[in-house]
């Protein structure tokens, strides 16, 4: 069965602002779903970012926590279902199926696994380069937020990442100018397990634009919670996210109105 005819499944959920697409967002209901993210993971991270995704199954891009996932999806209607967007989800009581969170494999996460409440995380959140980056991501914040609401999780976890295509200078220089606003209070800090090749920031640095991802995560009220850890397998900068469910703001504030 195709992705749009599983309109039981839909999350209702449309983009308005994009009049040439009609988009929509489900949760993956089938391993071809699944298989359909991955194709979109491998055409982002391997042709897009050139990451050295080792011996995989050619086009897939997949790792050991997909099966313990919830997939969450975003296409066109108007352009034969195709999977434009997707993130996953990792809660955590399915992470101790997993072995831990994804998070864990790239920063001691000891201070954030002992607050109270339910923690989920969001990971492997891409885009198809023909569509409008923003409009997607809001749409998978849109569906993130009702699922942590419904689910009644308390704290969303995740690493967002900066590319790293001109050395380090410039990732440095963006965690350096984003942790003056937006680090987290020490007692939810993390440290990474590869830390960053660290530069001299003395003088000027051009920085890079912020990430969509990461945007969304700070307006919606998510702290930085460290310094970045070095990705090499992706080639990219991580930062640790951190999103409290009761400081939500500006308008994904209204999906968490009914959290009891």
């Amino acid at each position: 069965m195709s992705l749009s005819a599983r309109l039981a499944n839909l999350l209702q959920t449309e983009a308005t602002q994009d009049t040439r697409h009609r988009l929509h967002v489900c949760r993956a209901s089938a391993p071809e779903d699944v298989r359909a993210a991955q194709r979109l993971r491998h055409r982002i991270f391997a042709e897009e970012m050139g990451t050295r995704l080792g011996l995989e199954e050619s086009g897939i891009e997949s790792d050991r926590y997909d099966p313990y996932c919830q997939h969450l999806l975003v296409y066109d209607a108007t352009n034969g279902a195709a999977v434009v967007g997707c993130c996953r989800v990792l809660t955590d009581l399915q992470a101790v199926r997993a072995g831990g969170f994804f998070s864990q494999t790239e920063f001691d996460l000891a201070r954030i696994l002992a607050l109270p409440g339910r923690i989920m995380e969001v990971g492997h959140a891409c885009v198809h380069p023909d569509y409008h980056t923003d409009t997607v991501i809001a749409l998978l914040w849109q569906s993130l937020a009702r699922y942590m609401a419904m689910n009644r999780f308390d704290y969303l976890i995740g690493c967002a990442n900066i590319p790293l295509r001109r050395g380090t200078e410039e990732a440095l220089a963006l965690y350096r100018d984003l942790s003056r606003t937006h680090l987290s209070p020490p007692e939810w800090r993390v440290y990474p397990k590869v830390p960053l090749p660290c530069v001299n920031l003395a003088g000027a640095v051009a920085k890079p634009a912020v990430p969509p991802l990461i945007k969304a995560y700070l307006r919606a009220g998510a702290k930085i919670c460290g310094d970045p850890a070095w990705d090499a397998r992706f080639n990219v900068a991580d930062l640790f996210i951190l999103l409290r469910a009761e400081d939500v703001r500006g308008r994904y504030a209204r999906h968490f109105v009914n959290r009891a």
